[in-house]
């Protein structure tokens, strides 16, 4: 479930499955598209409850897809992160404990990604013989670079705020993700958009998409998990 409530200039958006590490099925995945549908304040704040930010996708939903299915669920989890990303205003990924897998994708989406001390990464879909369909991919090298997107995404490994910060993956190491979401809801809303319209402007992430989901379907019909 997603919990969604407006604060002034701020939509925040709360991925609200704590005790499943606030996974992602497809239930959560449309309230998020929902959610950022209604929107129209200038600035969203996209965190999770609890101790993580987000787990990824539900492996639960995962084992049950068969081919098409699998398709069908990377489309839907592209379209939101497409949503993240071509949201009018500037959204902002408040990062507090572990992002695993789709959570890193949907942090990746967005504009500016903030995170704690205590946030860590991690591509982990290798390790079960899978990997991030959501526009990781495309969006991963594009923001890392291509030899660390490769080293994160054919590992698994875990990374730190720290590291995160060095590579790029994030922009801030704060106490306060909050905070910066508040910073942005103060400048000009003209300006802030049209920014993020020409900074955004990438008329290759349709093909990608499209690429990912086809070789997503085919890892789930032959995984074993």
């Amino acid at each position: 479930m997603v919990r969604t409530t407006a604060d002034g200039d701020v939509r925040v958006l709360t991925l609200d499955r704590p005790a499943r590490r606030n996974a992602l099925g497809c239930e959560t995945l449309r309230d998020i598209e929902r959610a950022l549908d209604d929107a129209t304040e200038p600035v969203v704040y996209l965190h999770g409850a609890g101790e993580a930010f987000c787990a990824g996708a539900d492996l639960d939903v995962v084992r049950e897809l068969d081919g098409d299915d699998a398709a069908d669920f990377a489309a839907l989890g592209q379209r939101v992160a497409d949503g993240l990303e071509l949201y009018d205003g500037a959204v902002v990924a408040g990062i507090d404990g572990p992002a695993r897998g789709g959570g890193v994708e949907l942090a990746l989406a967005c504009d500016i990604r903030v995170a704690t001390p205590d946030a860590t990464f991690a591509e982990t879909g290798v390790r079960l013989g899978l990997f991030g369909a959501w526009g990781g991919t495309t969006r991963l090298p594009r923001i890392v670079g291509a030899g660390q997107a490769m080293d994160l995404a054919l590992s698994g490994r875990t990374v730190d705020a720290d590291a995160a910060l060095r590579m790029g993956l994030v922009s801030r190491v704060v106490e306060d993700p909050r905070a910066v979401a508040d910073e942005l809801g103060a400048v000009d809303y003209a300006a802030l958009r049209t920014l993020k319209a020409r900074m955004r402007d990438d008329s290759g992430q349709q093909v990608g998409d499209e690429r990912e989901r086809t070789a997503f379907a085919r890892l789930v019909e032959s995984a074993d998990f």
